[in-house]
């Protein structure tokens, strides 16, 4: 008699997703042997690598895709939980102007240089929104409306890590020449710098500044959901607009067009928000919260290890010189924007 088989298939998901463990380890590993290194960035070299190298074969495919996409939006609700309103009260009517407008400006800035750089409107999207609130989690919780692909995605990604990560190093060396005192700083760097990580390794470097960066950074990140649906919004307008009642347009040909049509605001931009509130209510103990934001941080590296993977340099290389420029300019922006914003308030 044949022996029974009970060994369960394995998920087509799971070489992929040991994969982006693997890589979120050695990117710990090399972040703790190299301080000056954020994990985050180390991932996403990573995952390029992976790609550019030719290891990242079909096998693992579904499982850094599933870490790109799925992974990535599960960090953006954990993130949520770093937030509560009546921290961010505390910045005041001043403070809370020069956020938006940085945000605004930004935003509306790098797609106006994007549209001038011939970078694709839905690249262009994607790098406003990472530049001006919170990186790689803006950048994934816009993705669903961008109506870009993995290479879209990974690009952006890839150019707000290497920016806030230069940061890190630029922005304390700037401190003196730009006359800014230890609160000023703080605010400068909570209002300019993309990821939450780097807006706190940034601020570290001037003792005393770590509190105001915090509290200016995570009331941009609040900002995520409000942009987030406002695109979202618009998009579903022009789609409409497409779909005329009579059947007539250019999406009409597609019987499922209307049902593609992104929400005005996805789920897990929901759950961010979610989040937000849970943690307002002070009902979660510091020990609950602080472990929510290490898993926070282990999710987003191995996402952005998968997002890595999307990084193809021979196609970058051909359309890549325009959104370096485009990723500079944008950080030159918001830098520029937020240190105006930062002298003017007297934050």
């Amino acid at each position: 008699m044949e022996g029974v088989k009970t060994s369960l298939p394995r998920p087509a998901w799971a070489p992929g997703i040991a994969a982006a463990a693997a890589a979120t380890v050695v990117a710990y590993a090399v972040a703790h042997w190299v301080p000056a290194l954020n994990p985050s960035i180390v991932a996403v070299i990573l995952g390029a690598l992976v790609t550019n190298l030719h290891l990242h074969r079909p096998v693992l495919h579904a499982g850094t895709r599933l870490a790109g996409k799925r992974l990535l939006r599960c960090a953006v609700v954990l993130l949520g939980l770093q937030l509560s309103l009546p921290e961010l009260a505390h910045l005041g009517g001043r403070g809370l102007a020069v956020v938006a407008v940085t945000v605004a400006v930004t935003f509306t800035g790098t797609q106006v240089l994007a549209r001038w750089l011939g970078v694709s409107p839905a690249r262009g999207l994607l790098v406003a929104t990472g530049f001006s609130i919170c990186g790689a989690s803006a950048v994934a919780a816009m993705e669903p409306v961008a109506g870009g692909d993995e290479e879209d995605t990974g690009v952006a990604v890839a150019l707000v890590t290497l920016c806030g990560t230069l940061a890190i190093a630029v922005l304390p060396a700037l401190r003196g020449p730009l006359g800014l005192n230890v609160a000023d700083f703080g605010s400068w760097v909570g209002a300019s710098v993309h990821d939450v990580g780097q807006t706190v390794a940034t601020a570290q470097r001037v003792p005393g500044a770590l509190t105001t960066a915090v509290v200016v950074k995570l009331t941009r990140v609040v900002l995520l959901a409000p942009l987030v649906a406002s695109v979202g919004l618009a998009v579903r307008r022009r789609q409409r607009v497409l779909v005329p009642a009579g059947g007539v347009g250019d999406l009409a040909e597609e019987p499922h067009a209307k049902r593609r049509m992104p929400p005005p605001v996805p789920l897990f931009v929901a759950g961010f928000l979610l989040a937000i509130a849970v943690t307002s209510t002070g009902l979660l103990s510091p020990r609950v919260l602080a472990d929510a934001k290490s898993v926070q941080s282990v999710l987003l590296v191995a996402a952005l290890f998968g997002l890595g993977t999307g990084i193809h340099l021979p196609a970058l290389f051909r359309t890549g010189r325009r959104s370096l420029v485009l990723g500079v300019a944008s950080w030159a922006l918001v830098a520029a924007i937020a240190y105006a914003g930062v002298r003017v308030a007297a934050l």
